[in-house]
């Protein structure tokens, strides 16, 4: 039973009253769009460098690599953490991050290198996609003192009830 509709929860603060729970359809929706663009585009720079891992002079791979592993820890801690707005902040900065690197790197000729890279409008497209989902999820989340009181009033309901996990012990 969800938190809102419980006769038994505590009543909602003030602060918490404008925001919707984890698991309302759009956020839901939103979260699975960010993850899965987030995933899309970890993939994409996986793709790109693992087979050039052995060239001494490009970092880009290296770099890649870690960026990649970056936005797979994102999109996990976006799927089963609570909703923290400085996580969707750090998703669509990251992915931000690719973009404007891309665009850095590429220069006046970004466009046509895009162009002529089907694996970079991939992973372009999905990073656009990923960056607007994780500003909207910021949008509708709440700050994060109130998912702190949210945590805090459900542990206290599990004490009090006997719920907790050192009763099943």
């Amino acid at each position: 039973m969800s938190r809102e509709s419980d006769p038994t929860s505590a009543a909602e603060s003030g602060s918490d009253r404008g925001y919707t729970g984890r698991d309302a359809p759009r956020k839901r929706v939103l979260r699975a769009v960010a993850v899965q663009a987030a995933a899309l585009s970890a993939t994409v720079h996986f793709l790109w460098a693992w087979p050039r891992l052995g060239e001494p002079a490009d970092a880009r791979p290296y770099v890649f690599l870690l960026g990649g592993v970056f936005t797979v820890a994102i999109a996990v801690g976006t799927l089963r953490a609570e909703e923290f707005r400085r996580l969707y902040a750090l998703g669509a900065g990251t992915l931000a991050a690719f973009l404007v690197g891309y665009a850095g790197w590429h220069g006046s000729g970004a466009a046509a290198a895009l162009a002529s890279d089907p694996l970079a409008i991939v992973g372009k497209g999905a990073e656009v996609v990923g960056v607007v989902a994780f500003l909207a999820l910021y949008r509708l989340a709440p700050p994060t003192s109130v998912v702190v009181e949210r945590r805090k009033e459900t542990e206290n309901g599990s004490e009090a009830t006997g719920d907790g996990e050192d009763a099943r012990a």
